[in-house]
C-alpha cells in the first residue's frame, strides 16, 4: 500500500491537485508519530501554491443572539437555554470596531449577524454600515448574515461586499445531527449564488462536534467541490446551554491532523485559524500555522474569547510569515 504522505508529495506539492475524499481519509487516519511530517508537507504545499504571507482579519456581531435556528453548537441560538441575549451593535460602534481592526494590519473585516437569513431592518443597517466603513476605513467588508435570497445576494455585491461568509458547517451526512431547521442544501445554494455574483466565497465549518473520521473527510471533499476562496476551520469549543455543551474538545494532534489533511485538499485556498483554537491548540497554535494555515482571526470571536490580537502577530513575526497587505482597487 503506497505511503500517503509519499502520494500526497507527488499529487498535491508537484502537481497542485488535492487529495480525493478516500485520500484525505487516509491521511486522517496516519498514526501520532506520523503527523509530523503531514505537518511538513501541508507547510510546502501551502508555501508553493499560496506563497508566504498569511492575511489577517477581523470580525464583529451587528446582531448578537435569539436566532431562530437550533444549530448546536452555538449559543447565540434562541432556542436553547444559553447565557447570550439579543442585542444590536449601532453604526459608529461598527465603524469603531473596524478602525480597531484595520490598526492591527488586518485585510479583512468581518459583519456577522446571528440570523436564518437578513430581513428589512438588517439590509438597511448593513447598507448603511458598510458605507460608514468604506468612508473611512481602508479595509475590505466582508458579511456573514445567514442564508440570501438571488436579490440580497446581488445588492451585497453591489454595494461592495467583497466576501461572504457561510459555512456548510459538517459534512453532509452529519448536518441532520447539527442542524434541524435548515438543511445542507439550502446552505449550499447561497454559496453557489455567492460565487455566482462575483463575492469572494467564504464557507467552512466545525470539526470536532461529533463526526467521525470518514465524515471529516467527506467534509473535506465537499468543501474542495464548493471551490470556496477561504475556508475558516473552527474546532468545537463547547457552549453551555447547547446541546453540544458536554462535548470533549478534540485533542490536539486531531486538530492537527485536520489542518494538515484540509490543506492537502485544499492546496490553493485560503486556510483560516478561526475558532476554538485556543482550547484546542494552546500553544501548538503555531504548529498549526507551519502546517498549512495561512489566515488567521485575530482579537475575539462572536460569543467566545481568542487570543490577544498582539500574540498572533507577534507568532506572525516571530515564524517570518509577511501580512498580507490590502490589494488597492485599480
Amino acid at each position: 500500500m503506497s505511503d500517503i504522505v509519499e502520494v500526497a508529495r507527488a499529487q498535491v506539492l508537484e502537481q497542485g491537485n488535492g487529495l480525493s475524499e478516500h485520500q484525505a481519509l487516509e491521511a486522517l487516519r496516519l498514526p501520532d508519530e506520523r503527523v509530523d511530517d503531514l505537518l511538513d508537507l501541508a507547510h510546502e504545499v501551502r508555501m508553493k501554491w499560496c506563497g508566504d504571507e498569511v492575511e489577517v482579519e477581523g470580525i464583529v456581531s451587528l446582531k448578537t443572539g435569539g436566532c431562530p435556528e437550533d444549530c448546536h453548537f452555538c449559543s447565540q441560538s434562541g432556542v436553547f437555554d444559553s447565557p447570550v441575549r439579543a442585542a444590536w451593535l449601532d453604526i459608529p460602534s461598527l465603524v469603531k470596531a473596524a478602525q480597531e481592526t484595520a490598526a492591527t494590519g488586518a485585510t479583512e473585516f468581518c459583519i456577522v449577524a446571528a440570523v436564518r437569513g437578513p430581513d428589512d431592518r438588517l439590509m438597511a443597517q448593513v447598507r448603511e454600515g458598510v458605507r460608514a466603513i468604506q468612508d473611512v476605513v481602508d479595509i475590505n467588508v466582508a458579511c456573514s448574515l445567514g442564508m440570501l435570497s438571488q436579490e440580497q445576494v446581488d445588492e451585497l455585491a453591489e454595494i461592495g461586499v467583497h466576501r461572504y461568509n457561510h459555512n456548510l458547517e459538517t459534512a453532509r451526512s452529519y448536518f441532520d445531527s447539527v442542524v434541524t431547521t435548515h438543511t445542507f442544501e439550502e446552505r449550499w445554494d447561497t454559496c453557489e449564488m455567492v460565487r455566482k455574483a462575483g463575492m469572494e466565497l467564504c464557507c467552512g465549518g466545525i470539526v470536532g462536534m461529533g463526526e467521525t473520521v470518514e465524515q471529516r473527510a467527506e467534509f473535506a471533499a465537499q468543501l474542495a467541490a464548493l471551490e470556496p476562496d477561504e475556508v475558516p476551520l473552527n474546532f468545537l469549543n463547547p457552549r453551555p446551554g447547547t446541546p453540544f455543551g458536554e462535548q470533549e474538545p478534540m485533542s490536539a494532534v486531531d486538530a492537527l491532523r485536520t489542518v494538515a489533511t484540509f490543506r492537502l485538499v485544499m492546496p490553493r485556498t485560503i486556510l483560516r485559524f478561526a475558532g476554538g483554537r485556543e482550547i484546542t491548540l494552546g500553544d501548538l497554535a503555531e504548529r498549526g500555522v507551519r502546517g498549512g494555515i495561512n489566515a488567521v482571526i485575530v482579537g475575539n470571536y462572536l460569543t467566545t474569547l481568542g487570543r490577544p490580537a498582539a500574540d498572533d502577530l507577534t507568532m506572525l513575526a516571530d515564524l517570518k510569515m509577511p501580512i498580507k497587505a490590502l490589494a488597492k482597487n485599480l
